[in-house]
């Protein structure tokens, strides 16, 4: 099965791409936990909330992959509670690290902040969007995932997209012939 992630800074399309993508391979997508969680216990939260949210995201990423056919797209992953976690508290337990680094990706998406940022009551970032793409990017490197940058407005992005997902199955299958 090939997990596929889709992150970065807020308001650059992450759902949009996540629904449309797993159309597109006729396959299932996981809508973002944080928000789920937020819309249903309200903006106010805690560290401990972060937290839960965390292991919402392991545990219905679980039973989706179980399930799943050869594409699972994540309307985001761990990285950004991790990131959320880090900035908002100050600290990140050990075992957010260990369960990002031991679950299996076959790619990000990462998304560029070149959309205009719309306003939603739970999005808390409007000023610091390209810092918290670097942020992104950084994890991703540094747990090793392969990643492509996703840019464009509308149709052209979500053509992006998808030719960032075909590229890295067709160098995938290649590698694996050697």
């Amino acid at each position: 099965m090939k997990r596929v992630v889709l992150t970065g800074p807020e308001s650059t399309g992450k759902t949009w791409l996540s629904v449309k993508l797993a159309g597109h391979y006729q396959c299932q997508f996981m809508p973002e936990i944080a928000r789920v969680y937020l819309e249903k216990h309200g903006a106010e939260y805690s560290y401990h909330d972060v937290l839960q949210i965390a292991r919402l995201q392991i545990e219905q990423e679980s039973q989706l992959a179980a399930t799943t056919g050869q594409h699972l797209f994540l309307d985001t992953d761990l990285i950004i509670t991790k990131i959320w976690l880090k900035l908002k508290y100050g600290r990140v337990p050990a075992w957010v690290d260990s369960a990002i680094a031991n679950t299996p990706r076959f790619l990000h998406l990462l998304c560029y902040p070149d959309l205009e940022w719309e306003f939603d009551p739970l999005r808390e970032n409007p000023d610091n969007r390209l810092e918290l793409f670097e942020m992104y990017r950084n994890e991703i490197e540094h747990y090793g995932f392969a990643y492509s940058v996703i840019v464009g407005h509308g149709d052209a992005r979500l053509q992006n997209a998808i030719e960032a997902v075909n590229s890295y199955s067709n160098l995938s299958e290649t590698l694996s012939g050697f």
